[in-house]
C-alpha cells in the first residue's frame, strides 16, 4: 500500500503570532510537510524559490513587498505552484489584485484550520474546492464598474480634497516604505506621519496602506 501524499506548505505573514500558530496547527496533519515562514513578501520569494513548496499560503498585506505583488513575481518563475492569498478583508480590490496577480484562491482568515488543510489538500490536487471563505477569483469585477463619467468625478473630488502632504505620503506608502523611513524623507515626525495616513484613510475610505494604495492609484491621485 502506498503511503499518502504529503504537500509542503510555505507561509508568509507579518504577524508572528498567526505565523506561530499556523505553524503549530498545520504541523498536526501527516499529510502536511510544513517547510518554512517568512515576515514580508522580500523573504517569502528568496525562501520559496530555495526550496519551492507545493501550495504557498501568503499574507496580502505585509510590508516591503505586498502579498499580491510576491504572488506576482512569484507565478512567473512557477506556473503550477499552488500561491493562496491569506486576508482578512473581503473587498472587491484586494481580490481582483489576487486574480490579476495569478492567485489560485483568496481565502478569508477567519476560516477553521480543518477547513483549511482542506483547502490546501484540493489546491494541490488541481480540484475546484467550495468554501464560504474561499472568495471568488472569476467574478467580473469591472462589469460592475460606474460609468466612466461617475468615476471621473469621483477622482476630482479625491483629488481636491487631499493635500499635497498627503499625496506624497500616499507615493511613499506606494513605494513600500514604513513610517520611520517616510519621517526621514519628508523630514516630518513619525506622529504627524501616522495622523496624515490615518486621514488619508479616512479621506479614501480603506482600511490599510494596501487598500489606501489601490485606491490612489485607481483614481490616478499617485502613479
Amino acid at each position: 500500500m502506498s503511503e499518502p501524499r504529503t504537500f509542503k506548505v510555505f507561509l508568509a505573514d507579518d504577524h508572528p503570532l498567526l505565523r506561530t500558530g499556523l505553524r503549530m496547527s498545520l504541523s498536526r496533519f501527516d499529510d502536511i510537510d510544513f517547510i518554512g515562514d517568512a515576515s514580508d513578501g522580500f523573504k517569502a520569494v528568496e525562501k520559496i524559490r530555495q526550496n519551492p513548496p507545493d501550495v504557498a499560503l501568503i499574507d496580502v498585506d505585509m510590508p516591503g513587498l505586498s502579498g499580491v505583488a510576491a504572488v506576482r513575481m512569484l507565478r512567473k518563475h512557477y506556473p503550477d505552484m499552488t500561491l493562496l492569498i491569506l486576508s482578512s478583508y473581503s473587498d472587491k480590490h484586494y481580490i481582483e489584485e489576487a486574480m490579476l496577480a495569478g492567485a489560485n484562491g483568496y481565502v478569508l482568515k477567519s476560516i477553521d484550520i480543518n477547513e483549511l488543510v482542506d483547502l490546501i489538500r484540493a489546491f494541490a490536487r488541481d480540484e475546484h474546492p467550495m468554501s464560504p471563505y474561499l472568495m471568488d477569483l472569476g467574478v467580473d469585477w469591472h462589469a460592475a464598474e460606474p460609468a466612466e463619467e461617475d468615476k471621473q468625478d469621483k477622482e476630482d473630488e479625491a483629488e481636491a480634497f487631499l493635500t499635497r502632504r498627503e499625496k506624497q505620503i500616499l507615493s511613499c506608502l506606494a513605494r513600500g516604505q514604513g513610517n520611520k523611513e517616510i519621517s526621514n524623507a519628508l523630514f516630518i515626525s513619525t506622529e504627524t506621519v501616522k495622523t496624515h495616513i490615518k486621514n488619508i484613510f479616512k479621506k479614501l475610505d480603506v482600511k490599510s496602506r494596501l487598500e489606501a494604495v489601490m485606491a490612489a492609484k485607481e483614481r490616478n491621485l499617485i502613479d
